[in-house]
């Protein structure tokens, strides 16, 4: 089998990219709320396809998928955020993004989403500070919450919340 992990010379990444910097996001859903991440952290975005479980992963662990004889792990991101989980429709999308593990070394994951949205272009002035819920919650995941239309979009950190100590086990796909 093919591993999805692989070194770059030069990483792209959105490390540095907080409240108050633009860029465009790829939109997403999950439960009725729109979500953003960085288009630069994108590789691609494929419908359902079938996933292979794999034993003695953490719940939100769906397993891996054969992506042009790559293996890929696909969390799905509601179970990672302890949201119900739901069936699967179609228009329920794989995204499969880099994650970055080490300053030289980036691994394939695929995030499970209800659907996509947009790639938007959202400008510093609209983005503000993830609010501070207390310290019982932890946010540090969130880049910022951007301010488009009437609505609010929640800005993630991908590599923050994939890249943690329950999925260090992925690097070995």
């Amino acid at each position: 089998m093919s591993s999805a992990t692989q070194t770059r010379s030069q990483p792209e990444t959105s490390k540095g990219r907080a409240t108050g910097q633009d860029g465009k996001f790829l939109t997403f859903s999950l439960a009725n709320e729109e979500y953003g991440i960085g288009i630069l952290k994108v590789r691609e975005i494929i419908g359902m396809m079938p996933i292979r479980t794999v034993p003695q992963t953490p719940g939100f662990v769906k397993g891996v998928i054969n992506l042009r004889g790559k293996v890929i792990p696909v969390v799905d991101l509601r179970l990672k955020f302890s949201m119900s989980e739901a069936e699967y429709t179609d228009r329920t999308s794989i995204i499969v993004v880099d994650v970055q593990l080490s300053p030289e070394k980036y691994l394939h994951i695929g995030i499970v989403v209800d659907s996509v949205s947009e790639v938007v272009n959202i400008k510093a002035d609209d983005i503000e500070a993830a609010p501070a819920f207390g310290s019982r919650l932890n946010t540090e995941y969130i880049l910022g919450m951007a301010k488009i239309g009437k609505g609010v979009k929640i800005l993630l950190d991908i590599d923050r919340i994939l890249a943690g100590d329950d999925l260090a086990g992925l690097s070995m796909f």
